[in-house]
């Protein structure tokens, strides 16, 4: 599915005014040159920049929880509220609209993982594209021992 930025704007304006109950007002974009992230809100611009690969490679459904996301980052910024991962304000507005907290990977980049790790104790699993030293790394879950198993492809 292709949109250019003026579709992109009335696709926020609506999703603003049905899920969150409030006028978007600002500039939302497509940013060609996000890589590992479906989205980004910039405070200091006011501007949302999406990422058109997910709209391209994945669900409809998936992109709008992408802008859901990005929404409730550029609403609690707007009240003055904590509107960064870690705060609470976020956290809850994220739950209300049922906006996801991450976006599934692309499906162009899922063939970089290239080590899988288990936790011995928790089963805890772990996808790296770089090598771990388990002999000084251990599970972040329970401080298990891990374990490398190769991908079954």
């Amino acid at each position: 599915m292709e949109i250019n930025n003026q579709k992109l704007k009335e696709w926020t304006c609506k999703i603003s005014e049905e899920v969150f109950a409030r006028p978007f007002k600002d500039e939302v974009v497509f940013n060609h040159r996000l890589r590992t992230t479906g989205g980004r809100y910039i405070p200091a611009k006011r501007v949302i920049e999406l990422n058109p690969k997910y709209l391209k490679e994945l669900d409809q459904e998936e992109f709008i929880g992408i802008i859901k996301h990005e929404l409730c980052h550029y609403h609690l910024h707007i009240e003055g509220k904590g509107y960064k991962h870690r705060d609470r304000d976020f956290r809850r507005l994220m739950k209300e609209t049922g906006s996801p907290r991450f976006c599934k990977p692309l499906p162009s980049h899922a063939d970089t993982v290239q080590h899988y790790y288990i936790c011995t104790q928790c089963g805890q699993e772990y996808y790296r594209k770089r090598k771990v030293n388990t002999s000084r790394y251990s599970c972040g879950k329970c401080r298990g021992k891990l374990l490398k198993k190769e991908i079954n492809h």
